[in-house]
């Protein structure tokens, strides 16, 4: 059983880290063009709404709602059922989505209205004037998200795992495409050059649809303008999707408060918390979404077949591989903040104090990274066991929790507050959520979770210090390494040898951490890292031989 979640986690897990990559890349290209200025921060605050649903459908209340209803359609009543309920899943969530955006292109400008005066204050009344047009131009992409990730849920329902995760990095593809094709013609025609970010988002949101549909197709599916409110399986779903929504929304509504009090803390804290959660949110999609993506399906037919024993070790087993991927990457993330940053991002408009501001940012988001990676197996598996209560009152109470830290924290520690708040309230999330989810389904091996959690602690401790030895003491005494770009014009090459010697340092220590990682593994007999590693090793010998 725990291999053939590996197996799917790691064909997930490959198209995620496809998607992941390219996210980084359209990260890195709006940094160039619009550093952690107001434009940016305008943006982001546009498109918080069509990014939480985003979040929300794709990585949390589908998976929760959608998934175990489709596939006990389709072994109960058999296929023609099942396409008959995407259909009637599909048509609802475009009645539904399409009313929230017209409603958000009325009522924009009133709702933006109600941001702090610092936001407003600090660029005019021009700044929120082209908030409103943004959020206007952005609204659609909650329809075009609502259709894909309904074609994700039938495909993950039917095992077909790599197709949907790959389908993000089609987004991030348009919006990269738009920055170096329509910006210019913004330019040329007098816009603000971030209205070619937010046609971009509108060119990959329909991308998603477009990628997933032919793969469905030959499965089976055929599209029917079918709409029934009073159809049990989708009431069903639509009963589970509430509740399954609120379950999952804490860290989405959290990252809503936090942009609202970001704005008051001054120019480029609103971009400086995005990209430090993105950054922090990247081993979450090669982990946490990866295992869950892939267990979840499996547990729903457990769960189905009232096989207990077989939930008990499915979700043990995904909460030790998360485990095992997550505390690593969270130790790496806080002991090399800084040069991350200042590798991924310093360049163009993106300034030594836009990386101080975002590297800050990441230092406090970290710890949560573990949190929301549990959160993703925990909360689906409640949803699973048809038990939509105990996300919803946790979630609730995560939400409160993360306001009143977020409140405090941000008078004492500024902008970086919020983060560190956030990922308290993550964590506090992901605990309870696994020690209630304990007692339902009469234990997940604590035991030997705990242990698990111990002794990677440990090793992952041992590979941070290791790491930040060895980029200090190459930052002190590397040379600069013009000499090797000295064939670029001169602006040109002193940004690509500072970004060269950046690379060194942190590739150095890496590569320094994950020795030291390896030799704590084998010391402790970390088992699981070792059959994760072989894993790896496994598959590119095999990538290699072909």
């Amino acid at each position: 059983m725990s291999e053939r979640l590996a197996k799917s986690a790691g064909t997930v897990g490959l198209a995620v880290m496809i998607s992941r990559i390219l996210g980084l890349v359209r990260d890195q290209v709006m940094a160039a063009f619009f550093g952690t200025g107001m434009a940016h921060d305008a943006f982001n605050i546009a498109m918080r709404v069509p990014s939480l649903v985003r979040d929300l459908f794709a990585e949390g209340a589908m998976s929760a709602a959608f998934i175990p209803t489709f596939t006990r359609y389709w072994k109960e009543h058999g296929q023609a059922a099942a396409w008959r309920l995407g259909n009637l899943v599909l048509n609802a969530l475009m009645v539904v989505t399409g009313t929230l955006v017209i409603a958000g292109m009325i009522f924009a400008e009133p709702l933006l209205s109600l941001l702090p005066k610092e936001f407003s204050g600090s660029g005019g009344q021009d700044l929120l004037t082209l908030t409103v047009t943004l959020t206007r131009v952005v609204l659609p992409f909650l329809l075009l998200v609502a259709v894909a990730v309904a074609l994700s849920g039938m495909l993950n329902s039917l095992r077909r795992f790599f197709v949907p995760a790959m389908s993000p990095a089609i987004y991030n593809v348009g919006v990269i495409f738009s920055a170096i094709t329509i910006i210019p013609v913004c330019n040329a025609l007098g816009w603000n050059p971030i209205f070619g970010i937010a046609i971009g988002t509108l060119i990959g949101g329909l991308g998603q649809i477009v990628f997933q549909l032919p793969l469905l197709r030959r499965e089976g599916f055929r599209y029917e303008p079918v709409l029934s409110f009073r159809d049990p399986g989708l009431r069903e779903i639509l009963l589970l999707m509430g509740p399954g929504t609120l379950g999952l929304a804490a860290s989405q509504v959290n990252l809503i408060v936090n942009t609202y009090l970001a704005v008051g803390e001054g120019e480029g804290a609103v971009t400086a918390l995005q990209l430090a959660f993105r950054l922090m949110y990247l081993p979450i999609g090669l982990f946490g979404v990866s295992v869950a993506t892939a267990a979840i399906p499996e547990i729903t037919r457990q769960v189905n077949a009232g096989a207990l024993g077989d939930v008990r070790r499915t979700v043990s087993s995904s909460i030790r591989m998360m485990l095992t991927l997550s505390v690593p990457a969270t130790i790496g993330l806080m002991a090399l903040s800084g040069p991350i940053v200042e590798l991924i991002f310093e360049r163009g408009q993106f300034t030594t104090e836009s990386t101080r501001m975002t590297a800050l940012a990441l230092l406090c988001y970290a710890p949560g990274l573990i949190g929301y990676s549990a959160v993703k197996i925990a909360s689906p598996t409640f949803y699973a066991l048809k038990d939509a209560r105990i996300p919803v009152l946790v979630s609730v109470s995560t939400i409160a929790l993360n306001l009143v830290l977020n409140l405090a924290l941000v008078r004492v520690l500024g902008f970086q507050g919020l983060a560190l708040g956030t990922a308290i309230a993550a964590l506090f999330n992901s605990g309870v959520l696994m020690y209630l989810l304990s007692r339902r389904i009469d234990g997940v091996e604590g035991g030997r979770v705990m242990v698990s959690f111990v002794k990677l602690l440990v090793a992952s401790l041992a590979m941070g210090a290791a790491a930040v030895v060895t980029e200090a003491w190459l930052d002190a005494t590397l040379p600069p390494l013009d000499h090797l770009v000295a064939w670029l014009p001169g602006d040109v090459m002193a940004a690509n040898a500072r970004t060269l010697r950046t690379g060194v340092r942190v590739g150095a220590a890496i590569g320094v951490g994950l020795a030291i990682l390896a030799l704590a593994a084998t010391a402790l007999r970390l088992h699981e890292l070792t059959s994760v590693r072989t894993r790896i090793m496994a598959r590119l010998r095999r990538t290699k031989e072909q």
